[in-house]
Parts: C-alpha cells; sequence; structure tokens
C-alpha cells in the first residue's frame, strides 16, 4: 500500500454508549448463572482430553490402554487426564479385575463435543472466516 493510499477500517463498536436497560436488567443475572460452566470448556481446550473425550463419543466405553493406544501416549499420561475428566465430572468409571474403563459421565458431554465437531466440520475456524 502507498503513502497516498488509506486502508478504511470498519470500526465495530458504537458510536455512542447507550443500552436498554430492560433488556440488561432481565439478562444480567441470567448470565451470573454460567460461574463453574467454564470450567468444562476448560477441561476440553486441552487437545489430549479434547481427544480422548472424541474418542468416548465414538465408543461407549475404552479402557485406559485403548485410549493409551488411540491418542499415541503412555498409560500414564491416558490415565492422568481421564482422572481430570473425571474430577471435573465430565467421565466415569468402572473397574473389572485389573482393568479401568472409562465412559462419558452422561449425554450431555456427548453433545457438547458432537457439536463441536460438526461446527468444526463446517469450516468455521478463529476469526471467523
Amino acid at each position: 500500500m502507498s503513502s497516498t493510499e488509506v486502508k478504511k477500517v470498519e470500526k465495530d463498536t458504537c458510536d455512542t454508549f447507550c443500552f436498554d436497560e430492560e433488556k440488561v436488567n432481565r439478562i444480567q443475572p441470567q448470565v451470573e448463572e454460567v460461574s463453574g460452566v467454564e470450567l468444562i470448556f476448560k477441561a476440553l481446550s486441552d487437545a489430549t482430553r479434547l481427544k480422548i473425550t472424541y474418542a468416548l463419543t465414538l465408543e461407549e466405553e475404552l479402557c485406559v490402554c485403548d485410549v493409551a493406544n488411540i491418542i499415541g501416549s503412555t498409560t500414564a499420561t491416558a490415565s492422568h487426564h481421564l482422572r481430570l475428566l473425571r474430577n471435573m465430572g465430565l467421565a466415569k468409571y468402572r473397574k473389572e479385575g485389573k482393568l479401568v474403563f472409562y465412559s462419558l459421565k452422561d449425554h450431555h458431554v456427548h453433545q457438547l463435543v458432537s457439536v463441536a465437531m460438526e461446527h468444526s466440520k463446517e469450516g468455521v475456524f478463529v476469526g471467523g472466516k
């Protein structure tokens, strides 16, 4: 761009400050209900935990050894991430002899990951492009 060209930058904020008091008063208390929900997204924001959770949407139950092989890690690493998912209330486990099997805690976790995967496959990337 030459010095004579001026790049037009679209402003993405209001030119004046005003708000709809009725909307704010109605919505603001409801927005406070999200407190704690961010922990779910924090747990799923780690690529390894998201891969594990996604694997558990594809198969109802997986042994720790299966998970380790699926994600290409040691059983210790898989176990660590599975334990975090369990502690966050996203996964549950059962022990059968010397094996430990994990599954998703409920259908809501399955839905969250499934919707995120579907959205990703639509080609929506960071920056809205």
